[in-house]
């Protein structure tokens, strides 16, 4: 189970990212997310995923 608060979830996927992660594909496959539903989550609280820094900004 994931956070479900953006700015919870903002902070778990940014730590997985850079501890765990060589990109988001790669955390949404091996964690079963839905990669759509995350990064519209996200948006809506004005981060973006950037792959050149491999974390939401």
């Amino acid at each position: 189970m994931i956070p479900q608060d953006p700015m919870i979830l903002l902070s778990y996927l940014n730590t997985k990212l850079r501890d765990e992660y060589a990109s988001l594909d790669l955390l949404c496959d091996d964690l079963q997310l839905d990669k759509t539903k995350i990064v519209q989550k996200l948006s809506a609280v004005d981060y973006r995923y950037d792959a050149s820094l491999n974390r939401f900004v």
